[in-house]
């Protein structure tokens, strides 16, 4: 019995602590880019086109493997993988225009006529 009940112990404690470590609250993503070999291979969301055009430019002369991610939670978050040079991180959010998606997004889909 006694066992049973420090084993029950055990598996709730290290279910506590999961938790607390891998279910931090991730904000909204607002856009991925995924980069190989300096080329872009796949990404998602809606991305300002002078800012992508700027980031190929970039990975292909860095001949970078990474990913560029932003998120909103909150205020807006740039993301680079950490492989990448702390000089080509800071380029990349030079370039990147915070005051397009931080302004208020006008959601259309719930007005009444």
């Amino acid at each position: 019995m006694t066992t049973a009940l420090k084993a029950l112990f055990i598996v709730a404690g290290l279910f506590l602590v999961y938790k607390l470590i891998f279910s931090a609250k991730k904000g909204l993503t607002l856009f991925e880019m995924h980069f190989k070999e300096g080329r872009l291979t796949s990404h998602k969301g809606k991305i300002q086109q002078k800012f992508e055009r700027e980031c190929r430019a970039i990975a292909k002369q860095e001949k970078l493997t990474c990913t560029v991610r932003a998120e909103r939670n909150g205020d807006v978050r740039l993301h680079v993988s950490a492989n990448v040079p702390e000089s080509t991180i800071q380029h990349i959010r030079n370039m990147f225009p915070f005051e397009y998606y931080e302004k208020k997004q006008v959601d259309n889909s719930r007005q009444t006529g």
